[in-house]
C-alpha cells in the first residue's frame, strides 16, 4: 500500500473553475446572511430597550466601517439572490452545459456588483 498518494483531489492539483468558486461563495454568503439577519433582529429589538442602545448602533453604522459593512452586506444579499436564481434554472433543467454554467456564474458575479452599486446610488439619493 502506497501512503504517498492523496485520498482525494488535493488543493494543489485541483483546477479551480467558476462553478466551484460560485458554489463556495454561495455557501459562505448564506452563512453571513443568516448571521446578518440575526443581528438585524437584535437591532430592531433594541428599539424596545431605549434610545441609547439604538443611538449606539446608529453611530456605528454611520462610521466609515459601518458604511463599508453595509455595502458588503448588500453585496452578499445580491450575490445570494442571483445565485439562487441560477439554482432555480438548474432545478428546472436548464444551464447544465459547461459553457452556459460558466456564463451564468460570470453573470452572478458581475450582476451582484452591479446591483450593489445601484442600491448604493439609490440609497445615497434617498438619504
Amino acid at each position: 500500500m502506497d501512503n504517498n498518494k492523496p485520498l482525494s483531489p488535493h488543493i494543489q492539483i485541483y483546477s479551480w473553475n467558476i462553478s466551484s468558486l460560485i458554489s463556495i461563495s454561495h455557501r459562505i454568503t448564506g452563512v453571513i446572511n443568516i448571521f446578518v439577519l440575526t443581528i438585524i433582529c437584535f437591532w430592531i429589538a433594541s428599539f424596545l430597550l431605549g434610545s441609547s442602545n439604538y443611538e449606539f448602533i446608529q453611530n456605528i453604522l454611520n462610521s466609515f466601517f459601518g458604511k463599508f459593512l453595509i455595502i458588503g452586506i448588500t453585496w452578499t444579499f445580491s450575490f445570494q439572490i442571483l445565485s439562487e436564481v441560477r439554482h432555480l434554472f438548474w432545478d428546472l433543467g436548464y444551464g447544465f452545459e459547461i459553457k452556459t454554467s460558466n456564463i451564468s456564474g460570470f453573470i452572478v458575479i458581475l450582476g451582484s456588483f452591479i446591483i450593489t452599486i445601484i442600491i448604493y446610488i439609490l440609497g445615497r439619493q434617498l438619504i
